[in-house]
């Protein structure tokens, strides 16, 4: 494992701006053992001295042939999460499913919560800050391997970028980016359960609130320049602001509140939009979700027929129908009536049947947030796969136990493992998730999304199935994206 300092550190002046060129090596030696911190967190862990990369690959040598790259991002819902500089790093496993693959995986570290996503107009405005600098430290990682993986035996035209979670949700940034438009910085790319939430504008209503709940909590709402008064303010003050906002809206409308933005710069278009046009940043994309992994995102009281003191929902349809309008507060009386034939209080949804509220109501956000997205973004590159993982609990995070961290599950179901990881490597390494197929020639391989399919990870096998119930569903939350906004 190897560290690089990608960027000068973000205090002061640098703060909420896009990343400026680390300053230059004076004794031309860089030590690359030392450990190094993550960025800002929303307690008291983390530095703003925090835009560092990590590298891992086996052995190489300046004789042998260049191999492709994979670029991770880390999740934590675009308010927590730093980058794998640990020995085995993570989603080692995925590398050492089979010795065919040979790839070096990248680990950078990008900002979260509100210092890397405060929006707000007069952050549009200010030449000292931009929006969505966490989504442009992703965007410089990608640039630092273009003019440097070669030096580490990495081949800058055979990139993939992969996340999970929000790192899925950067994969789906990085995806559609106008400002990628035309840099050829990835050809490929991997998302496992992309978190994509509702994207307003950076000046919509909710993003000025954003701006002026964070001015206040750092006493800036008074001063003459508000952003001097930001850049300034002390780092605690700002931590403790972005916890409190990032778990305000939680329930109500089953969100984090930091998240990116349209900036009509960098991310200039809504995914919607991207898709209905079929332009994304890759032409070959493997995505995957979970069966039930709404339900980590939606209140917990839908699981109870008494209120929750704690988020004051219940599982009676009047509750349902609060957080619905709370969760889409723009839609019509008629979207919701939509909405609710769509996902009627007893129903059906691929490998699931459901008649709870909890169930129902997961459902929806899965869908909005997570399954759509993994489905959009296959369907509209040049080649795509999707993947759904159904073993029990099949929450969020549940299926990266085969493929983040080296673990017993990875010898006691080779099965799933070989054909789960195996996919994700030979994907990596090849560019279509069957080239480097692991399972023997009874398993079944991933079918691409022209096939009308899928490929389901079940606790009995691995298997194909059909994508039309999906298809229904997103080609219905496409169709009012606009009011959702996503």
């Amino acid at each position: 494992m190897s560290h690089s300092k990608a960027h000068h550190r973000r205090t002061g002046k640098n703060r909420f701006r896009a990343p400026q060129p680390p300053s230059p090596i004076t004794n031309g030696t860089y030590d690359t053992d030392r450990p190094f911190d993550m960025c800002p967190q929303r307690t008291v862990n983390g530095s703003e001295d925090c835009l560092y990369l990590g590298l891992y690959s086996r052995p190489w040598s300046t004789q042998e042939k260049l191999r492709p790259v994979v670029l991770t991002f880390y999740g934590g819902g675009f308010v927590r999460g730093s980058a794998s500089f640990d020995i085995p790093p993570s989603a080692f496993p995925v590398l050492n499913v089979s010795s065919s693959n040979d790839y070096i995986t990248v680990y950078s570290n990008y900002r979260t919560n509100v210092f890397g996503f405060l929006p707000g107009s007069k952050v549009a405005s200010h030449p000292d800050v931009d929006l969505n600098p966490g989504l442009l430290d992703q965007q410089a990682a990608l640039k630092w391997i273009q003019k440097h993986i070669s030096k580490f035996g990495g081949d800058p035209n055979n990139v993939t970028i992969w996340g999970q979670s929000a790192g899925g949700g950067s994969v789906v940034a990085q995806t559609i980016a106008t400002g990628n438009q035309g840099l050829n910085l990835f050809t490929k790319a991997m998302t496992s359960s992309p978190f994509w939430p509702k994207t307003p504008r950076y000046d919509a209503p909710e993003s000025e609130a954003i701006y002026q709940q964070t001015l206040y909590d750092v006493g800036c709402t008074n001063a003459t320049d508000e952003i001097a008064c930001l850049k300034s303010a002390d780092l605690q003050a700002l931590r403790e602001s972005a916890l409190r906002l990032s778990t305000s809206l939680q329930y109500t409308t089953s969100a984090f509140t930091f998240g990116p933005v349209i900036d009509d710069k960098f991310l200039n278009t809504p995914l919607s939009s991207v898709i209905r046009n079929e332009h994304v940043n890759a032409d070959l994309v493997l995505t995957s979700y979970n069966l039930y992994e709404g339900e980590n995102f939606i209140p917990p009281g839908f699981a109870n027929s008494t209120t929750s003191s704690t988020d004051g929902f219940n599982s009676s349809s009047s509750s349902f129908d609060t957080w619905l309008r709370g969760y889409l507060p723009s839609f019509t009386a008629t979207d919701i009536i939509a909405v609710k034939s769509l996902y009627p209080p007893t129903g059906s949804a691929e490998d699931m049947s459901y008649n709870t509220t909890y169930t129902r109501a997961g459902l929806i956000y899965r869908d909005v947030v997570l399954a759509c997205p993994a489905y959009w973004l296959s369907s509209s590159a040049k080649k795509g796969w999707v993947i759904e993982y159904t073993i029990s609990p099949a929450k969020h995070a549940s299926d990266v136990q085969y493929w983040n961290t080296v673990g017993e599950i990875q010898t006691t179901d080779r099965a799933t493992y070989q054909g789960y990881a195996g996919a994700m490597a030979s994907f990596v390494q090849t560019g279509d998730p069957n080239m480097h197929k692991v399972t023997n020639g009874s398993v079944v391989g991933v079918p691409d999304v022209e096939s009308r399919k899928q490929f389901l990870i079940t606790s009995e096998e691995l298997k194909q199935g059909e994508l039309g119930m999906l298809e229904e569903r997103c080609a219905f939350w496409l169709s009012v994206a606009g009011r959702v906004p996503i």
